[in-house]
């Protein structure tokens, strides 16, 4: 029963969030909210659900590494893979206010982590000050989607609606169900697996428990991606990273009266989480688009994340030749490239 619980675990939390995002979506569309902003808050909040429920559940669990992992281990998957894939379906192009203000904003919120957690520990209120933020991160995407006067009038029969709203209600209830079970089979999944393989929480937690939690923002941006709808594609992935720190890391910290941020964590994931955020304004800004070749080097830097976190789980002799060739030869010549890239962005709109 054990070895089924991941797989169980990972399909409920799959369709569970397919159900939340679908239903969630028909109920925003009949406020006419423009895609960008749908993105943004609707599709990311219910897609950022699986990882809530999760960190929920580690956290009323004991396990604080799995709930602080998997926000860490989601950010980076979701900026590096799911850009990265998507990029490589179809180019994305991206919209200037991407780049002038939400971008930022996801930067801003993962600095914020570190602020917060300086002194390896996120505390009850410093949980109620995400919550606080998450809720004027919600109202500011309304009242300036009103404000630009993006919503278009809804034409559909009133009765039309009422039934379609209904139908969408019970898609989120039931979505919000299987993610709960979901989200509980996972954890306990997860725990059994670290103890089984002898690998840390953490390490369980930024890589399979955080995929698996992405899975829905793998979907929902791919599909966007196919069908033309790249605001929603990217909308989800830099909506997803501010809602996961605001709405995932703080009511987890208030559920369990604090969370930890272990020494580990500190060092390594969260600083490759916000480099990962920054990485995001050089590429954006190379034309508003997101070239396949650029998702390419998100692709490449999410597997070579991946292969440093088991390398040094398992304490491999390999670890080191593979830290020299990543920070003596790989990184720099990143920094460059995207550098380079910048200076003929700039010197393009001049």
């Amino acid at each position: 029963m054990n070895l089924i619980l991941l797989p169980a675990g990972l399909a409920s939390l799959v369709f569970g969030a397919e159900l939340l995002v679908r239903g969630a979506s028909r109920l925003a569309a009949a406020f006419a909210i423009s895609p960008l902003v749908i993105g943004l808050t609707v599709v990311a909040f219910g897609t950022s659900t699986a990882e809530l429920a999760v960190s929920l559940q580690a956290t009323l669990a004991g396990r604080p590494d799995i709930a602080l992992g998997n926000v860490i281990g989601s950010n980076t998957f979701n900026v590096l893979f799911i850009l990265g894939v998507s990029a490589l379906v179809t180019p994305l192009a991206v919209s200037s206010k991407m780049v002038r203000r939400e971008v930022p904003i996801m930067i801003a919120t993962s600095l914020l982590m570190i602020v917060l957690g300086w002194n390896r520990w996120i505390s009850t209120a410093e949980g109620l000050l995400l919550i606080v933020l998450g809720i004027v991160y919600i109202v500011f995407q309304i009242r300036e989607s009103r404000r630009l006067e993006i919503a278009a009038a809804v034409t559909a029969p009133s009765s039309g609606r009422e039934r379609a709203g209904w139908r969408s209600l019970l898609q989120v209830i039931a979505g919000l169900g299987l993610l709960v079970l979901g989200s509980h089979w996972l954890v306990g999944g997860a725990v059994i697996a670290a103890r089984a393989l002898g690998v840390s929480d953490l390490v369980i937690s930024v890589t399979l428990v955080a995929a698996g939690t992405s899975l829905p923002e793998v979907a929902t941006s791919v599909m966007a991606s196919l069908r033309g709808e790249r605001d929603i594609a990217v909308g989800n992935v830099v909506g997803s990273n501010v809602f996961n720190i605001l709405w995932v890391l703080g009511p987890a910290a208030v559920a369990g009266g604090g969370i930890q941020v272990s020494a580990a964590a500190w060092r390594f994931d969260v600083p490759v989480m916000v480099a990962a955020a920054v990485a995001c304004l050089p590429i954006f800004f190379s034309g508003y688009v997101i070239a396949r070749w650029e998702g390419g080097l998100f692709l490449g830097y999410y597997l070579a994340y991946t292969v440093f976190v088991v390398l040094a789980a398992s304490q491999s002799p390999g670890l080191g030749a593979f830290r020299v060739a990543m920070s003596g030869f790989v990184i720099p010549l990143t920094v460059v490239t995207l550098a380079v890239i910048t200076l003929r962005s700039v010197r393009g709109r001049s």
